[in-house]
């Protein structure tokens, strides 16, 4: 998930609904693995794999996706959600170790469920689980049936995001990866996707960091917090070995950026430094039309097709859905859109 800057940054907590209103970005594909992750078969002998209806359908990252973003319209919050493009090339390694991960994840799992080890196969299942093309198109199908804008990313979906928050057609970026920062989102979200549910025995809070501010309290540019990004390590290198967060900073602040430090350091330079440095400087992204991120009609006999009868989803679960649409004024009894809400 990129580099981590948190001990660099001074986390606000914040209540979701002081978000009322603003037009915020939604990283599609870590939410959808946020979901996947924790909407699992966690019975006594469950194989700990997501939740599927009898059809054979993987229903969790839909179920996930519904009471969000159900939740996030009914306080006035405009989620446009945007999902990953083409990784750039620099980041093949990372893939690569990711799939060598996963491979060891799915072979441990089986094993433990041959020798009825069910604790560590629950364990293993979510290391390995991956939000398929089929999901995502669901996740699309969806969003259109709520009315909810999604965009496509060139690349990083996080970066596309951020290009869209600097340019003026996003108040923040939501995601759990602090490389938003990198790419020069002005307000990063942490938490907007599982804000309120318990984790590790504590009510997990939304956060907000401000780019700017970060910088300011650091006394750093953002080239510079790009190149301590780097030092430490991110998804296209390693890192300087020897260089965390702390160090990194005391000597970015000392030395001014990245050749002058390995200069001093008797480091080598990162290979490929200009590469990585453009990619998060200028980073690739599809030019989107600001009259496509506006909320369309909600079709809630779409909804009961796409979920209830296709997807075997509870009366219950599309109740509640529906129910907070409805007091939040977005839905007429009769289930027809009210566009006067928008």
């Amino acid at each position: 998930m990129g580099c981590n800057l948190r001990d660099l940054a001074n986390a606000e907590n914040l209540d979701l609904e002081s978000l009322s209103g603003q037009k915020i970005g939604i990283d599609a594909f870590l939410t959808a693995f946020q979901f996947l992750t924790t909407i699992r078969d966690r019975s006594p002998q469950g194989d700990g794999g997501p939740l599927k209806a009898s059809n054979g359908k993987v229903v969790s990252h839909l179920m996930g996706f519904l009471n969000r973003t159900t939740s996030l319209l009914a306080i006035g919050i405009k989620p446009v959600f945007i999902f990953d493009g083409t990784p750039p090339d620099l980041k093949s390694d990372e893939i690569a170790a990711r799939r060598e991960r996963r491979e060891e994840a799915k072979r441990i799992h089986q094993e433990a469920m041959a020798a009825g080890d069910f604790a560590l196969a629950q364990k293993m299942a979510q290391r390995f689980i991956s939000y398929t093309p089929e999901m995502v198109e669901e996740t699309k199908q969806l969003l259109d049936l709520l009315g909810v804008p999604w965009v496509d990313a060139k690349s990083e979906g996080e970066g596309q995001a951020a290009v869209m928050a600097k340019l003026g057609q996003l108040d923040a970026v939501a995601t759990q990866d602090w490389d938003a920062l990198l790419y020069g989102t002005p307000v990063l979200i942490r938490n907007m996707m599982t804000a309120g549910n318990k984790q590790h025995g504590r009510i997990v809070k939304a956060q907000k960091i401000n780019l700017e501010e970060m910088l300011s309290e650091h006394e750093l540019t953002r080239s510079q917090l790009i190149d301590l990004a780097i030092m430490i390590g991110t998804d296209f290198h390693p890192g300087i070995k020897g260089i965390g967060p702390k160090t990194g900073l005391k000597l970015i602040k000392q030395f001014g950026d990245i050749e002058t430090i390995c200069q001093e350091k008797d480091k080598q330079v990162p290979e490929n430094l200009a590469e990585i440095r453009e990619i998060f400087h200028n980073h690739p992204a599809h030019e989107v039309n600001s009259e496509e991120l506006v909320m369309g009609k909600i079709d809630v006999s779409g909804l009961k097709q796409f979920l209830q009868v296709d997807r075997q989803f509870s009366q219950r679960r599309m109740d509640n859905a529906l129910d907070k649409l409805q007091n939040a004024g977005l839905i007429a009894e009769s289930g027809q859109t009210n566009l006067f809400s928008f």
